[in-house]
């Protein structure tokens, strides 16, 4: 795919607010780490590395570590190892077949949030990479059971503000609301003209309680205009889509330790942004406006004028990012490429568990293979894993 130039934001503070701290909060230490969990993540670990000879040894080393101080650290490979296997082990992904190629980046030694937030504008420019986007994932410190690790407050890494009106209305990205009135409220200064697609800065609290509120630079957020190949009143919306889907309100749990910051990204799938971001009624709900500009009759459901416009909303999605030369998967390949995984898992002697809700894209279902089958259910209790953080909302669509 070739290389898109980077393209401008609209509607980005003209002038950011510089990075700011607020008081600690008290935060209580972590519990020790379960020895048993060590034990099968390591065994788990040196099984499918082929790195048994080691294994009775660091076994040793690793309950020796635990029992002095309550956790233990893993090694470069074994966290490697750890956060593949966790997107390997994600129920709700269908991008999963690529697992093995997630590209580690290992920032455990990084504690301050102004740093942990520069590496996460870091992590969107090294897998951005001008449209090629590149599977990665960024781990910082574990908590610990006398330090909690930090937290990224934002749900992405790249979200969009939600702004209040007077009338109870939302300008923006009604999901961003909540985000948008406490990064308001800790010192951000919104655009003065406030638009729909202003980015919010990241939040974050390091393992101390310090809080910092950090503007993203407009280098480090790649977004695609978005037009339509047939109808060009399309490209008046002034819609648009940022190309890198960066989750970080997930904790990495790995053989026990709890990694509560580790933001990590795929790439985006067209009807993630067309049939769900930009048509869900408590999101943008745009299916109304394209219906108007397709001249469609609304009048009634049973016109399918809903149906008609998702399909020319996705459509304006797949031309805009492939005319900007942006990674994008379209649901019909990636239903395809998921089965393939499924069936890698199974020549493997593993089960791939799927909830099928989400396996299943939001349009078009039953055109895919992905729909005319079941999938081994979920374990919870699988490990490595991606775990929601108790305080993160439902998640609908990316």
């Amino acid at each position: 795919m070739t290389t898109a130039a980077h393209l401008t934001p609209a509607g980005r503070c003209a002038r950011p607010a510089a990075p700011r701290t607020v008081p600690p909060p008290r935060r209580e230490p972590a519990a020790g780490v379960d020895p048993a969990a060590a034990r099968e993540f390591l065994e788990q670990f040196h099984a499918e590395t082929r790195a048994g000879h080691g294994l009775h040894a660091r076994v040793d080393q690793v309950l020796a570590e635990i029992d002095a101080t309550g956790t233990y650290r893993h090694t470069s490979d074994e966290l490697g190892f750890g956060a593949r296997v966790a997107w390997r082990n994600s129920a709700r992904c269908i991008g999963r077949l690529y697992w093995n190629g997630l590209h580690v980046r290992d920032r455990r030694t990084v504690t301050g949030a102004r740093e942990i937030a520069e590496e996460c504008v870091a992590h969107l420019r090294h897998c951005t990479r001008g449209g090629r986007i590149r599977s990665t994932i960024t781990v910082f410190a574990p908590d610990g059971p006398d330090r909690r690790g930090p937290r990224i407050h934002n749900e992405q890494l790249i979200r969009y503000a939600g702004h209040r009106r007077p009338d109870g209305s939302v300008w923006g990205d009604p999901r961003g609301v909540a985000m948008t009135d406490e990064a308001i409220g800790l010192g951000w200064v919104p655009p003065a003209e406030r638009g729909r697609f202003d980015v919010l800065p990241l939040v974050v609290t390091d393992g101390q309680g310090e809080r910092v509120v950090h503007p993203l630079p407009s280098d480090a957020v790649l977004e695609v205009p978005l037009h339509h190949p047939e109808h060009a009143w399309f490209g008046d919306l002034g819609l648009r889509w940022h190309a890198v889907p960066a989750i970080s309100d997930m904790t990495l749990v790995i053989g026990g330790v709890h990694y509560p910051a580790a933001p990590f990204n795929g790439y985006y799938m067209g009807t993630e942004i067309g049939a769900r971001n930009l048509a869900d009624v408590d999101r943008y709900d745009q299916l109304p406006v394209v219906a108007r500009g397709l001249g469609l009759d609304t009048s009634s459901d049973r016109t399918l004028w809903k149906d008609r416009a998702l399909v020319e909303l996705v459509r304006a999605v797949h031309h805009s990012f492939d005319e900007a030369g942006v990674s994008l998967a379209d649901h019909h390949g990636e239903s395809e490429r998921f089965l393939l995984h499924v069936a890698r898992e199974e020549r493997a002697g593993r089960t791939c568990p799927a909830d099928w809700s989400w396996i299943v894209p939001p349009m078009s279902g039953s055109t895919t293979r992905v729909f005319h089958r079941y999938y081994a259910e979920p374990d919870p209790t699988s490990q490595p894993a991606f775990l929601p953080r108790a305080s993160a909302p439902p998640r609908a669509g990316r």
